[in-house]
């Protein structure tokens, strides 16, 4: 999601990803939720409601950072806790990482907003849940 005015992407809102029809959404919240969904988003739908803001949000279909991995296929799904040798204020957040042949996608907890990460993950990652 994106501000129209700006074009600046908002990092509150879930993260949708698109395969093939197929949706999946991936949304951080305070320090120790997250959620992921399934077509549960209609980003066709207009976004109504929003008041806080003068600013207008409205679904974005690209986003530069992801270009690399559009139309490739996923060849793995991790989540990935972040478990730092010395604790900081983000350990045992996770992180849900999406291996493509052209490289490697997370979407992690940026404290309270998505963060979107491109790359090998740093080592003080763990892995859990490999699905291939």
């Amino acid at each position: 999601m994106r501000f129209a005015e700006d074009a600046d992407w908002y990092a509150d809102c879930p993260v949708v990803l698109d395969f093939d029809g197929v949706r999946v959404e991936v949304c951080h919240s305070k320090l120790d939720e997250l959620s992921i969904g399934w077509d549960a988003i209609d980003t066709a739908a207009a976004i109504t409601g929003w008041e806080w803001s003068e600013l207008t949000p409205e679904w974005s279909h690209r986003d530069g950072r992801l270009e690399q991995f559009v139309g490739q296929e996923l060849c793995e799904v991790a989540l990935l806790e972040w478990r730092p040798a010395e604790r900081d204020l983000a350990a045992g957040t996770v992180a849900v990482e999406f291996v493509f042949a052209a490289g490697r996608l997370r979407i992690a907890n940026g404290l309270d907003e998505n963060r979107i990460e491109v790359g090998a993950a740093p080592s003080d990652h763990v892995r859990h849940g490999l699905v291939r």
